[in-house]
């Protein structure tokens, strides 16, 4: 049966299976990179949920979590030249080693934002876990320690991924119709 958000699927770029596959590896490198530590997994809201969940789930470190809710793009397909933060940090970070969880790097605006700022915050170490890498779109220079897997420069959902909040709960990494975003 086609559902209703499939219909606005191009194509499926990375499978369900593939995404379990690549989360499980990427757990078991960190969870080598930051054993005997106690790294404090922030997740980027709302994009990165899904994945996170998946990612710690991997990752068998004592750890801790917490989340922040940046916006950068509006509901739109392009960086609006300033970001926002909607939710902060609900606790000390000085000293801890921060592993930030992102759904995708794309221009780099938001992360680069991010990571100067829990820097400023008393970050110890601050380390960048992207499920999606889009090379193609880098505006910042700035990279991710650990990438689930680099895709062109289309316009993916799923997977948390969204299109004006929509597509996040899509079990793979679509590309979306540019008719779709194009309206």
């Amino acid at each position: 049966m086609v559902h209703e958000m499939e219909k606005d699927i191009l194509k499926v770029l990375v499978t369900e299976e593939e995404l379990k596959a690549r989360v499980e590896a990427l757990g078991a490198e960190i969870a080598e990179r930051f054993q005997g530590k106690n790294p404090l997994f922030l997740g980027v809201l709302k994009g990165s949920f899904i994945f996170m969940a998946d990612l710690v789930r991997a990752c068998p470190l004592k750890s801790d979590l917490e989340f922040m809710a940046l916006s950068s793009y509006q509901n739109a397909t392009e960086f609006s030249g300033r970001v926002q933060i909607n939710y902060d940090l609900r606790q000390d970070i000085t000293g801890r080693d921060i592993i930030v969880v992102e759904d995708i790097l794309d221009s780099g605006n938001t992360l680069a934002f991010l990571k100067e700022y829990l820097l400023t915050k008393g970050a110890a170490s601050v380390t960048i876990a992207t499920l999606l890498d889009k090379p193609a779109r880098r505006a910042k220079a700035i990279t991710a320690e650990f990438v689930g897997i680099t895709v062109p420069d289309e316009f993916v959902v799923g997977y948390g991924l969204d299109y004006a909040q929509n597509y996040r709960n899509l079990p793979y990494i679509g590309v979306l119709k540019p008719e779709v975003y194009a309206k």
